[in-house]
């Protein structure tokens, strides 16, 4: 197991000035009087709980780098010399029906009213931060032609500036989430779908009742956390007018801005932002039944939860509750995880590893299934960004895994999309090197610009967003890629992939997730032929 040190980080733009470092600590191992910097503790001492969060904040996404004892690199994929599994019409494999293209990628979830996916992947939650707003349009665009299911996270309506909130305190119009649906289902094709989250404040603001009746989602997430942290999520304000109003709203809003003390740090320039915080969500069997009630009575088609890296009890509470409400999708969020809204340290050492969570989970499901109980279809999230990863995760967790949530792995590709189109605006010098060389106009530079031009049209591409051809692109890597390891199982649907199909490196992971070891995986099998 490497060590990080605790006390030094890119994401919080400290450094340790020795070589020598204390492990446990991450203190240099002579620390001097004069020292001019500039490990954490160095910073914190005149920055304080700014050095709290990644930074700086609102123009980043940040991702935890502990690594873990166990993690998905303990797996191996198998691959096979003979047979082919889910070939249509139950098929026998040749060599001519098992060519790798020939995989159909496309997976669905759901009770009643499914939703089809191409690839078995959709985004984290994309709510209220600095750089799901500004990014908006290549996200939604990008996952609506990809076929993906996109998440609209927490608190859109509650921090909009344009917010009009009604005489019940209940959102009257908030154009930011219009803007936001109204986005989505314009590139949107029949594939995947746009959820919107509640947390406490959103059920406070009848975010659902606005968003079914005035826009026509089809689909509410109730949320009870995240992999990257327990406690509700965070954004900056740089205004001080801005601080007050969100408070004036009901949000808590950290150093209160209502102090003479922290409007005069903040006129100083000492204080340069505020931090506005989401209340803890409590949860009981009574109360989760009676709000997935409420919030089918709306007419939504679906009711989805996440929850995050909780112990096992919480997990078991999900997974059961979920049975009984016959909720459409559970997403289990590991940890690391994390989109820059997070408190650093948290994101390092609070809650259960991906790993771990998604083999508690499998046997809390099997456990279930063995009583005859519904289990919900489930979808695994928490550090996730390659096509091993999805074959992985859905192959750990089959035959209840069905999809896998990305988080920061499909945002990039939105903002790296998007700052080409940005690069190409200022001329041709401002490309970098690793987009020149390939062209200078977007149709030499995005390899998939032709297909979706034979899709739609060439003067439909113009109103595409760059960053949603970048999220198109992506996918397709994804897709193929999955197609490619698959195949070399012989695996030919995401249905027909199984725990059999993956196998541990290290005795360890054999333990935690069940997952034969390499030198015992197949063994009876191979005596048998040997034994022949």
């Amino acid at each position: 197991m490497n060590l990080q040190r605790p006390n030094a980080n890119d994401v919080s733009q400290t450094s340790n000035r020795s070589r020598s470092v204390v492990p446990g600590s991450g203190l240099c191992t002579r620390c001097i009087d004069g020292c001019r910097g500039n490990c954490e503790v160095f910073k914190s001492s005149f920055r304080g709980r700014e050095v709290i969060y990644p930074g700086p904040f609102g123009t980043l996404t940040a991702g935890a780098d502990k690594d873990y004892p166990v993690d998905f690199s303990h797996l191996n994929i198998m691959g096979y010399a003979l047979g082919a599994k889910g070939l249509p019409g139950g098929e026998e494999g040749t060599p001519d029906n098992t060519l790798f293209p020939m995989v159909n990628t496309e997976t669905e979830y759901g009770v009643e009213n499914k939703v089809k996916l191409r690839v078995p992947v959709f985004t984290g939650a994309l709510g209220s931060t600095e750089i799901a707003r500004r990014n908006w349009e290549h996200f939604a665009a990008g996952a609506a032609i990809a076929g993906i299911t996109l998440v609209c996270g927490e608190n859109v309506c509650g921090i909009d500036p344009e917010l009009e909130i009604d005489d019940r305190g209940k959102v009257a119009e908030a154009p930011d989430m219009r803007r936001r649906v109204e986005t989505y289902k314009r590139w949107h094709e029949g594939y995947g779908d746009m959820v919107v989250q509640l947390n406490v404040e959103d059920t406070r603001f009848g975010v659902a009742e606005y968003v079914v009746e005035k826009l026509g989602v089809e689909t509410i997430e109730l949320k009870w956390g995240q992999g990257a942290k327990c406690i509700g999520g965070e954004i900056k304000i740089d205004s001080l007018e801005r601080a007050l109003e969100l408070q004036r709203r009901g949000y808590l809003v950290t150093p209160d801005p209502s102090l003479e003390a922290n409007q005069a740090a903040f006129k100083d320039g000492a204080l340069k932002q505020f931090e506005r915080h989401s209340r803890l969500g409590f949860i009981d069997q009574e109360s989760f039944m009676a709000e997935v009630e409420r919030v089918r009575g709306l007419g939504v088609k679906r009711v989805t939860l996440k929850t995050g890296a909780y112990p096992m009890r919480e997990l078991a509470m999900a997974i059961k509750w979920c049975s009984d409400a016959k909720i459409d999708l559970l997403t289990i969020d590991g940890a690391p995880g994390g989109t820059g809204m997070s408190p650093w340290r948290m994101m390092e050492e609070w809650g259960v590893p991906t790993f771990y969570l998604e083999s508690m989970a499998v046997q809390l499901c099997d456990k279930l299934a063995s009583k005859g109980g519904y289990v919900p279809d489930i979808a695994i999230g928490g550090g996730f960004s390659t096509e091993d990863h999805l074959f992985k995760v859905l192959a750990m967790g089959a035959p209840y895994v069905k999809a896998v949530c990305m988080g920061r792995a499909l945002m990039i590709p939105g903002m790296v999309g998007k700052n080409i189109g940005l690069w190409l605006q200022e001329g041709d010098t401002a490309l970098p090197k690793t987009v020149s060389q390939f062209g200078s106009k977007p149709e030499e530079i995005f390899v998939c610009y032709e297909d979706l031009a034979a899709r739609y049209g060439k003067e439909a591409m113009k109103d595409l967003p760059l960053g949603a051809l970048g999220i198109y692109t992506f996918a397709d890597k994804l897709k193929v890629g999955l197609q490619q390891l698959m195949a070399g199982s012989r695996n030919y649907r995401v249905s027909a992939i199984s725990r059999d199909d993956v196998m541990s490196l290290t005795e360890e992971a054999a333990k935690v997730s069940g997952i034969p070891y390499v030198m015992d995986a197949y063994r009876e099998e191979a005596e048998r032929i040997i034994s022949g």
